[in-house]
């Protein structure tokens, strides 16, 4: 089965790719600029974004969606992580946050839509965490924020920069091993092609 994905991201048509390859899914960039609904709620954005594409897609398209969420912010920067990180900055996220709790987490959605559908179906997933008190680690190749810098993912002592490669690509394939957005696709994508 062919999926066109709605992204301009070479690094995420890989890593979909790669995740959707078992479920015979061929993976094939649809590269649309597609304007982004001023929404708070990414899986209001990803069904949005694939409503848009699907007009654009000569077949079954896929689009997503990511925000971060600070709990004692009242969920800020939620989706407009790119504006925050151009404004304030991770330093200014730091200063809002002295003396506040550390709990965060990423929120992630994947809208599949195809042309017999009134509606895409969406998938979600949730990695919580805690903020680190300071900036740690470095930037590298794979890490796709600045954010990286200050995230403690749960079950770690250590920010997504601070750990070493290795130790990231083990915490990556945990991930995966879990029901990630991609996963739910290809693993619902096999249940409706099995009937």
């Amino acid at each position: 089965m062919q999926i066109y994905y709605a992204t301009t991201n070479a690094g995420k048509l890989a890593s979909m790719q790669r995740d959707l390859a078992p479920y015979d899914a061929e993976v094939i960039q649809l590269a649309l600029d597609i304007p982004e609904p001023r929404l708070a709620d990414v899986g209001e954005i990803s069904r949005h974004k694939a409503l848009a594409a699907l007009s654009q897609s000569p077949g079954p398209v896929v689009a997503n969606d990511s925000g971060f969420y600070i709990h004692a912010l009242g969920g800020f920067p939620k989706t407009y992580v790119n504006f925050a990180l151009e404004t304030i900055g991770i330093e200014g996220i730091l200063r809002l946050m002295a003396g506040q709790r550390r709990a965060c987490e990423f929120r992630e959605s994947l809208a599949y839509m195809d042309s017999t559908r009134s509606e895409p179906v969406c998938f979600y997933d949730v990695v919580p965490g805690a903020l680190a008190d300071d900036k740690k680690g470095a930037m590298r190749e794979g890490l796709w924020s600045k954010l990286a810098l200050i995230f403690i993912p749960e079950g770690s002592e250590k920010t997504l920069a601070e750990m070493a490669l290795e130790e990231y690509d083990a915490w990556r394939q945990l991930k995966r091993a879990q029901s990630t957005p991609v996963r739910q696709l290809g693993e619902w994508l096999a249940r409706i092609h099995s009937t």
